[in-house]
């Protein structure tokens, strides 16, 4: 359920910018925001953009008697408002994300202060010369193409167990980026960000050293129209090949969570915190024309101290999730608005983490109404764990993106 606070503060931002609305100019249509403004002295601009998504899960599990019966999950899967513009000048962009629906708000413990993740996204982006961008506060870090994908242009229902187990997420700090033009279409991205390293919403200070991200985008064939590597599916078609080729490599300085800025605080009897220097590595590819699309991802990650132990030597329980794992997803426009798409997931965790290695294959439906902005999906997943039938998914929902 949504929170009182979280209604009146919905209550007092669609007020406020119903008044301020009267102000500027307006250009309002379907998928291009609920409100966009500009200050009629051009001091700023806001583009007001909420969305949700509203999904299913039938899940049933494989036993010695067969399947077991379908345990249903009905759930507001996330609800946002997102605010995105500029300031002074069209060089000094911002981007402030707020999340509403439980998953989107849960995770509070002591290091946030006990209180609900609202905050997604805080950042402001400044393009100080010629491709050169720098940002600083609270987004995504330069991790996995499909993570960087937002939310709301997923090809399937969900991300693949790859992104679930092994990512980066979302982090305070600064980043740098720079666009180079390497002859004819040939151009490259290079991304770097210094962040606090256990990810959003942090109140109570770093706990252990930083994290250091780079990563480098090749685009053999010249850029993808309206940045379609980073949106599933060819929802905007390219009439010419585009590949996107890409390699991240991240550095979590004595990390106290078990996934990288990710999963649980590995504590310790006295109270305090288990640390370890912690690596993730990706491998990415992006291919897209006309109404095909592929992505494959590899990812990898180690830890010098993967198992968390007290100070005599005894371990806690807790273990670094390190291994390696494949993903490849691909899908065609079987008609102008209908799109057939499949996935393959494996994950091979090391033998440190005593976890038996798991495969999922999923194929789905689309039917985009309007893009992304406005589509019904469903998909099936069958999933192995240790080569033995594991269980059987079904998923289905639609996004309403204004």
């Amino acid at each position: 359920m949504i929170s009182r606070k979280s209604i009146a503060f919905a209550i007092i931002i669609l007020c406020s910018f119903k008044l301020s609305a009267q102000q500027g100019v307006n250009e309002i249509s379907f998928g291009k925001g609920l409100l966009n403004y500009v200050a009629a002295d051009s001091s700023f601009s806001v583009k007001f953009a909420p969305r949700f998504q509203v999904r299913y899960y039938g899940t049933s599990d494989f036993s010695d008697d067969g399947l077991a019966p379908v345990d249903h999950d009905f759930l507001v899967r996330r609800s946002r408002f997102k605010f995105d513009g500029w300031v002074v000048h069209p060089s000094i962009g911002y981007k402030m994300e707020f999340g509403l629906s439980n998953n989107d708000m849960s995770g509070a413990n002591a290091f946030t202060k006990n209180s609900p993740r609202y905050i997604l996204d805080a950042v402001i982006k400044w393009k100080f010369a010629p491709g050169f961008e720098l940002w600083a506060g609270q987004t995504k870090l330069p991790g996995n193409v499909e993570r960087v994908i937002s939310s709301a242009n997923l090809q399937l229902v969900d991300r693949s167990l790859l992104n679930s187990k092994f990512n980066i997420d979302r982090d305070l700090g600064i980043q740098l980026r720079h666009t180079s033009k390497l002859g004819g279409q040939f151009i490259s991205k290079e991304k770097f960000a210094i962040s606090q390293g256990e990810g959003r919403n942090i109140a109570t200070g770093n706990e252990g050293g930083l994290q250091y991200t780079g990563r480098v985008e090749l685009f053999p064939l010249g850029s993808f129209t309206k940045k379609g590597e980073y949106m599933g599916s060819s929802t905007v078609r390219e009439e010419k090949l585009k590949i996107m080729a890409a390699y991240t490599y991240d550095f979590n300085a004595d990390a106290s969570k078990t996934r990288s800025n990710m999963g649980d605080y590995m504590f310790l009897m006295d109270g305090s915190l288990h640390q370890t220097n912690i690596t993730t590595q990706f491998i990415d590819l992006v291919v897209k024309y006309e109404g095909f699309s592929l992505m494959a991802e590899y990812a990898d990650r180690s830890a010098t101290k993967p198992i968390a132990m007290e100070l005599d030597g005894t371990e806690t329980g807790d273990i670094v999730t390190v291994g390696s794992a494949f993903n490849m997803a691909a899908g065609y426009f079987i008609s102008e608005k209908i799109e057939v798409a499949g996935r393959y997931t494996a994950l091979n965790y090391a033998d440190v983490t005593g976890t038996s290695p798991v495969t999922m294959y999923t194929l789905g439906l689309n039917k985009f109404v309007v893009g992304h902005k406005l589509k019904v999906q469903g998909d099936i997943s069958y999933s192995t764990k240790n080569g033995e039938s594991d269980a059987i998914i079904f998923r289905t929902g639609f996004e309403l993106h204004f």
